[in-house]
């Protein structure tokens, strides 16, 4: 299945929007520091199984506008995905959120309930409470742009080194470099510290949706965001499964496809399909 990808203005700021295939709606968000084609081969492959798949990039992040305008926190940019879905003519979709693109994704569904059909939240933040020190970490992570602390970092969140090749860490490295990026970085890693708290999303996610909508998937490894986030997440919103991926750490959807693919379609064909 090819993929196309284009540039959308959402909101007065430009996003790059990857997607692939027709169907019932599947719309996925990459974390923190990151950008969307991370999920490119998740893209082509879901859509490959009859679904229409997009991801895009959030502002600040890949190729979108960064700098100081654009939306910087969740909730800002949960209406952001939701304008987003407006432009692609989406009337309703899965949402399928990594990191913070987790937080985003459940934040999301909980302003736009009849829009959502489900949630899965993979290495989420934003549904269990995060301690000061761990928050603390993700600011200065997110603010270390240079080559060698970008290696460092995608060691970090990939747990197989053998993926985290010289042309990776290149590509990394001068997109996170780019004009405004740093200012995007140091507002968001701001924000994580200052703000987050006060939009934790859990126990409004759990009255919206039953176990059944909701998904759970951790790399059994992550060392960013520990599988004992993900079981508090489990027990705050009453029970969905809660799947760990082996050998996986924080990107099992980009490190682990063959293992990450079928549950997520499985899920799918529950709630959309």
């Amino acid at each position: 299945m090819q993929r196309i990808q284009y540039p959308l203005l959402v909101e007065n700021t430009l996003t790059r929007v990857i997607e692939a295939g027709s169907g019932p709606a599947v719309v996925f968000i990459h974390g923190l520091g990151a950008r969307c084609d991370r999920w490119g081969g998740t893209v082509e492959r879901i859509g490959a199984a009859g679904y229409r798949a997009v991801t895009f990039d959030l502002p600040g992040h890949g190729l979108a506008a960064k700098g100081e305008g654009g939306p910087g926190d969740v909730p800002g940019l949960a209406r952001y995905l939701l304008a987003l879905l407006d432009l692609l003519e989406i009337e309703q979709a899965v949402l399928v959120g990594t990191s913070l693109g987790g937080h985003i994704a459940a934040y999301a569904a909980t302003l736009a309930p009849d829009r959502v059909g489900g949630v899965v939240m993979v290495g989420a933040l934003g549904i269990a409470p995060l301690s000061k020190e761990a928050a603390l970490g993700i600011q200065r992570s997110v603010k270390a742009t240079s080559k060698a602390e970008i290696e460092g970092k995608l060691k970090f969140v990939i747990a197989d080194p053998a993926l985290v090749t010289s042309a990776l860490i290149n590509e990394e490295w001068r997109i996170n470099n780019s004009p405004g990026a740093n200012q995007s970085f140091v507002r968001m890693g701001n924000y994580v510290v200052d703000g987050l708290e006060n939009d934790y999303v859990g126990e409004q996610l759990a009255a919206l949706y039953p176990p059944e909508k909701l998904l759970l998937i951790w790399g059994a490894v992550d060392q960013a965001v520990p599988v004992s986030v993900g079981e508090q997440c489990q027990a705050l919103l009453g029970g969905p499964e809660l799947l760990l991926i082996d050998g996986a750490a924080h990107a099992p959807y980009f490190e682990k496809p063959d293992a990450f693919d079928p549950p997520l379609l499985a899920f799918l064909t529950q709630v959309a399909g």
